[in-house]
């Protein structure tokens, strides 16, 4: 594909409301993606609940035990997007209670348009799935629990 064909696919996506863009002309490939460089707004903060405000006034509340996941943290090597499956018609990669060994690929992490397929570094099972499919993840963040 040649550069000004690049340049108009470009300019097509920068100006429509697509996220995406895939071409695929011979065996050549070509895959733009359009992000957002508007801020992301967090929700306003529900007000508390009526029982709550009785319960703050008329005594110390205690706090809620932290809950920390028994078993070992496979962390992300890399910041990027993280992805469950190879395409998005595909199934996930693993599931929680499967069994994996170690080497078997739990997740892709795009980053810079380059996927890279994610492997279990410790053989066991899927305890928990911490992070959601399409969801930016970032170096050494936790992604799943194998015990």
């Amino acid at each position: 594909m040649d550069l000004r064909k690049l340049k108009t696919l470009i300019d097509l996506v920068a100006d429509s409301g697509i996220a995406e863009l895939e071409i695929t002309e011979g065996e050549g490939k070509v895959r733009i993606v359009k992000f957002s460089q508007t801020p992301m707004v967090a929700p306003a903060p529900m007000a508390p609940a009526p029982a709550q405000v009785m319960a703050a006034a008329g005594a110390a509340v205690a706090p809620a035990p932290v809950v920390v996941p028994q078993g070992h943290p496979v962390k992300a090597p890399m910041v990027g997007t993280f992805y469950r499956s190879p395409n998005p018609n595909s199934p996930a990669f693993v599931e929680v209670g499967q069994t994996v060994k170690e080497g078997d690929p739990l997740c892709i992490i795009e980053a810079m348009k380059l996927l890279n397929e994610i492997e279990a570094d410790k053989s066991g099972v899927v305890k928990e799935i911490l992070v959601e499919n399409g969801e930016p993840v970032e170096y050494g963040q936790p992604l799943f629990i194998i015990a």
